[in-house]
């Protein structure tokens, strides 16, 4: 079952990429600055994810979640930044830093959402 919801937590993954980066490049076709078109695609990227990651991947549909889901994401933004940070004091450019965090961030991403966001004790209610 693990296997299973990670192997689908990463393709769901691949999905939500895709759809993130398609907004946004649809927003700087039509002409958008990229400031707006960076906001705009990852608050939208945001609530995609949520759904999709829910629906597709943990079995719940709860919107009750979002703070949860927002906390995790914050967490991971923050991690991301001190990572990147670490490895450029020591000599790694921010390009190959970053994506050496890809992988990482995946799987602390599908432990933490796992565990605190759509954890499987959640209430009946919540599930809804």
């Amino acid at each position: 079952m693990l296997q299973n919801q990670l192997v689908r937590y990463l393709m769901v993954g691949g999905l939500n990429t895709a759809f993130g980066y398609g907004v946004y490049a649809l927003l700087i076709w039509m002409g958008a600055h990229y400031t707006v078109a960076t906001l705009v695609s990852t608050v939208a990227g945001i609530l995609f994810n949520f759904k999709t990651y829910g629906a597709l991947v943990f079995k719940n549909k709860s919107n009750r979640l979002i703070i949860r889901y927002l906390a995790v994401y914050g967490f991971l933004y923050l991690c991301g930044n001190l990572w990147i940070f670490f490895f450029k004091k020591i000599g790694i450019h921010p390009y190959a830093s970053g994506a050496y965090w890809l992988i990482p961030n995946a799987l602390l991403g599908f432990v933490l959402n796992r565990r605190f966001v759509y954890k499987k004790n959640t209430s009946v209610e919540e599930r809804k």
